[in-house]
């Protein structure tokens, strides 16, 4: 598992522990994290729920009527240590 995953499993695994089912997807570039929030989710779980996420790179909250409220967070995966992060045809 890369760091980026390491690091959602580890964002997921608190979300858990708040009570929130929790989805992990590794990706290209990024590792992400979803989960689905309650309408009843208390003020001192929110406020642990926005300390979890703020581990992550970027985070939000999708609220739809059809179906409810996702919150979601991203962890990229780090840039190679070489020269060549551009990739060919780069110029500066």
């Amino acid at each position: 598992m890369s760091a980026s995953g390491v690091s959602a499993a580890a964002i997921a695994a608190r979300l858990s522990a708040v009570g929130l089912p929790t989805r992990v997807e590794e990706h290209t570039r990024f590792t992400t994290v979803e989960a689905e929030v309650p309408e009843t989710l208390s003020a001192t779980s929110w406020r642990e729920v926005l300390e979890v996420v703020a581990d992550a790179d970027r985070f939000g909250l999708l609220a739809t009527s059809l179906n409810g409220r996702t919150l979601w967070a991203v962890v990229r995966k780090t840039v190679p240590p070489t020269g060549d992060v551009g990739g060919p045809g780069y110029q500066r």
